[in-house]
């Protein structure tokens, strides 16, 4: 979430939310799809040609084909983004051991940190 949060590129989370409406609105449409054509597939071995019904099943086998690739590329892209962010917003603090030089109140302060923080 702190990535979303970041004043950083815009084009990267407009493209991550384009790609997340996307993968919403195409996994219903892939899944319909595909499940009307393995139907029409079935009517047509009963009723009808055979090499109709090849050809529905081929076109499902490409549907799912490319909807799969679609979505590992995607996925892969994000990661990858999310990566390189991770390898350049790291956030990290230096904890100083407790001292007879600093008092109680001010230590407490230097020990606060967030839970998104690397303690070094």
């Amino acid at each position: 979430l702190q990535w979303l949060r970041n004043p950083g590129p815009q084009h990267e989370k407009r493209t991550l939310f384009g790609d997340m409406v996307c993968f919403l609105f195409i996994t219903p449409l892939a899944t319909i799809s595909g499940w009307l054509c393995l139907r029409g597939a079935v009517d047509h071995l009963h009723f009808s040609s055979r090499l109709e019904a090849v050809g529905l099943v081929a076109l499902t086998v490409a549907l799912f084909t490319i909807y799969l690739f679609w979505t590992l590329v995607s996925f892969r892209y994000h990661c990858r983004l999310y990566n390189e962010w991770r390898q350049t917003n790291q956030r990290v603090i230096l904890l100083i051991p407790k001292s007879a030089n600093v008092p109680s109140n001010q230590q407490s302060l230097l020990l606060k940190r967030n839970s998104k923080e690397t303690i070094v």
